[in-house]
């Protein structure tokens, strides 16, 4: 009998064994290969030597009976808890913790940064006679546990944050209700282009996985992709341009301009207006000059007013664009290289969702250098409405003369 027949016959029997007769079912085992058994025993099933040796001996001597039904060892036997041999093992542990020790400590939960293994060297530093599992289990026992950060704290929320949310509700509303369209835009998080690991997994045959690199270093004749989103609030219809140069706002307005020309013109041929909801910071930002020069341009080429709503800073996960488009992406694409930008224009076109989510995308192979400044009169060129209600937020850009499509 190999190890791995008695493997498969201790993992079909360990969960209906006790303590005591998991010790005489390894004995038995074990003396019925003979010479070598224990070690074989001990390696398919993890029992200790001393345990199956134990067990022999009660088998041998005939004491394995004289136990009460009820009980595994006799009164006393068994090795006693750390903390009853050691009785500052569990203060000294909690002061080291303490320091570490992230929330609110009056809570049932609590839970350190600190590693077993670094805190079993600090106590042994102590004088205390204690291993690295004797740590993880006194500490699982004192109600802590591994856990990792979780997103909820948004900092400092500003005062006018829910009016606002309540703000660009009714505005996108009421532009729907006319059938006119509103959009959410953003920049996903940039992506390097090669074969680079993919956070996700997805089916292969077993043990075969994609090959990627070792270093996440940028390819130069690659570089990286700068996808930007333009979400259909009432189509559910996505438009993304995959961007090579920089993520500014001329590329950002183009990529509203591409939405527009492929897919919007066609999807509201009477509109006369576009409302879209975006972060307040980033290259579509609620400061930056050159977003609102972009937009006075596209607005005098093509004649529509178009209304734009920032979300207050910190809030940009409320983007409807982030849980609507760039999360299913994302979903479509992972445990995929993002080889090429081909792969990736695929890979985003091809993304479908049970409500009838569609996206278009294409590579944008424009240049959109840093650091262009908008001047004053540029600026007064522009013309824009600000909304009564937090116009640094809201606001209106009307068309100018010209209207080129």
């Amino acid at each position: 009998m190999d190890v791995a027949t008695v493997r498969r016959k201790y993992r079909a029997l360990s969960s209906t064994l006790t303590e005591r007769s998991r010790r005489m079912w390894a004995a038995t085992e074990a003396m019925e290969l003979g010479h070598g058994g224990i070690a074989v025993v001990e390696r398919a099933t993890g029992i200790s030597r001393s345990t199956i040796t134990r067990g022999i001996q009660e088998i041998e001597s005939g004491n394995s009976g004289d136990l009460p039904p009820a009980r595994a060892r006799r009164p006393g036997a068994g090795r006693k808890q750390a903390i009853e041999k050691d009785h500052s093992l569990l203060d000294d542990l909690d002061s080291l913790i303490d320091p570490m020790t992230r929330g609110d400590p009056e809570t049932p939960l609590r839970w350190t940064a600190k590693s077993v293994r670094k805190l079993a060297d600090e106590l042994q530093a102590m004088g205390h006679e204690v291993s690295y599992r004797t740590v993880a289990r006194v500490l699982t026992e004192a109600g802590f546990s591994l856990q990792a950060n979780r997103k909820t704290r948004e900092g400092e929320q500003h005062v006018d944050r829910d009016e606002q949310f309540r703000y660009i509700d009714r505005l996108v509303r009421a532009q729907l209700r006319r059938g006119a369209p509103a959009v959410s835009v953003d920049t996903k998080k940039k992506e390097l282009v090669g074969h680079f690991k993919n956070p996700g997994r997805e089916w292969r045959p077993r043990g075969e996985p994609e090959q990627v690199r070792v270093h996440d270093f940028i390819i130069p004749d690659q570089g990286k992709a700068i996808p930007y989103g333009v979400y259909d609030l009432s189509r559910d219809e996505g438009w993304v341009s995959v961007g090579i140069d920089h993520d500014t706002a001329s590329f950002a307005v183009n990529a509203v301009r591409q939405w527009w020309k492929v897919m919007g013109r066609t999807a509201y041929p009477s509109a006369d207006s576009l409302l879209i909801t975006a972060d307040a910071g980033g290259s579509n930002g609620s400061r930056v000059r050159l977003w609102k020069w972009e937009l006075h341009t596209f607005a005098s080429r093509t004649g529509l007013s178009i209304t734009v709503c920032h979300f207050p800073p910190g809030t940009s996960k409320w983007n409807k664009i982030e849980h609507r488009l760039f999360s299913y992406i994302a979903l479509n694409w992972r445990g995929k290289p993002l080889v090429s930008l081909a792969a990736i224009v695929n890979l985003i076109g091809s993304t479908t969702t049970t409500s009838g989510l569609r996206i278009r995308s294409d590579i944008d192979h424009g240049s959109y250098p840093l650091g262009v400044k908008i001047t004053d009169q540029q600026l007064a060129r522009i013309k824009l409405e600000r909304h009564t209600f937090h116009g640094d937020w809201n606001y209106t850009i009307r068309p100018g003369r010209s209207r080129s499509y």
